[in-house]
């Protein structure tokens, strides 16, 4: 990666429509050169996904919860069926496997805290391995993404 790349890289983050035309204009290269690196860049899988960050609220999900999920056990088993659940089910905006007091951190969106009890009746309180969890509910949102700084060669 050069810093072109890291350029582009960067300017994606935060305009992901971003065309190879405006590109070039950011990052001193050619619109074609921008699409040649763009396609490269994507097949790499450097590039994860393109997507679209939603208002919660705009569609009747405003109530964002970040919950701590611990496990009795996290023998093999155990953390593939709750990472597989946690993968499926839709509520479930962000879930990572971490160290520290929780084995789990859940970011999720439910249309409110109804909502929430089920989804909790569903996946934690019918789950045996879940030992306990621990709610935090979102007043604000400071900042919403998921851009990371690219720095060039």
């Amino acid at each position: 990666m050069d810093k072109f790349d890291a350029a582009i890289l960067n300017a994606l983050q935060h305009n992901a429509r971003s065309t190879a035309e405006a590109l070039s204009v950011q990052v001193g290269l050619s619109p074609d050169a921008c699409r040649k690196r763009l396609a490269r860049l994507r097949a790499s899988g450097l590039i994860e996904a393109e997507i679209a960050i939603l208002d919660p609220a705009k569609v009747g999900r405003g109530l964002i919860l970040i919950v701590e999920v611990t496990l009795q056990n996290e023998r093999k088993l155990d953390l593939d069926r709750f990472k597989s659940a946690m993968q499926a089910a839709p509520e479930v905006m962000q879930c990572y496997y971490v160290t520290g007091n929780a084995d789990f951190i859940l970011i999720l969106s439910a249309r409110d805290m109804a909502d929430y009890e089920d989804f909790t009746r569903r996946h934690f309180f019918a789950e045996d391995n879940v030992l306990r969890f621990r709610t935090s509910a979102v007043m604000d949102r400071v900042k919403t993404g998921f851009a990371i700084p690219v720095d060039g060669v």
